[in-house]
C-alpha cells in the first residue's frame, strides 16, 4: 500500500518564513519511527521524539540517512528528497525492519515533517535481506505556494 502524505509540524511554517529551517544549506536526516511513537504535528525537538525503530540486526542506524532536497519552482515550490543515489532506503538485518512512520529533521534541532508508511496505518516491514524505501521524489515533502 502506498504511504500517507507528508504532515508539516505545527511549527514548521513559521521555522521556514523566519530562516530556521533553511532546506538550502541546514543538515537534515530522515529516521523511522515505531507505532509506539509519540510523533504527531505537535513534535517539536528530535531529541523528544520516542519509539525510533531499534537498531539490533534490523539494518536500522539511529538517527537514520542524511538527506538533501531538491527546490524547484517559482511562484510555488515543490520540495523533494534529492535522489542521489537514491531515495533513503534501509536493507532489513538478519531481523525484520517494521516502522510506522518516517520523520525528518533538522540535524541537533526539530522534527520539520513526518509520514505513515502505510495510507492505511498499518506498520511496514522488510524482511531479512529486503529493504525499505521512503520515497520523496515521486511524493513530495511539502509544496510551498
Amino acid at each position: 500500500m502506498a504511504a500517507g502524505t507528508w504532515q508539516l509540524t505545527d511549527t514548521t511554517r513559521t521555522k521556514l518564513i523566519n530562516g530556521q529551517f533553511d532546506l538550502d544549506t541546514d543538515t537534515y536526516k530522515i529516521a523511522l519511527f515505531t507505532n509506539t511513537s509519540n510523533l504527531s504535528t505537535s513534535s517539536t525537538a528530535f531529541s523528544g521524539v520516542t519509539g525510533e525503530v531499534g537498531t539490533v540486526n534490523t539494518g536500522y542506524i539511529a538517527g537514520g540517512i542524511l538527506i538533501t532536497f531538491d527546490l524547484a519552482g517559482t511562484t510555488s515550490v515543490t520540495v523533494k528528497i534529492h535522489d542521489n543515489p537514491g531515495q533513503p532506503t534501509w536493507t532489513a538485518g538478519s531481523a525484520n525492519l517494521t516502522a510506522k512512520f518516517a520523520a525528518i529533521y533538522e540535524v541537533s534541532g526539530d522534527v520539520v515533517c513526518f509520514v505513515t508508511l502505510d495510507a492505511g496505518g498499518a506498520d511496514v516491514t522488510a524482511t531479512s535481506g529486503n529493504t525499505l524505501t521512503v520515497d520523496g521524489k515521486t511524493y513530495p515533502v511539502m509544496t510551498i505556494a
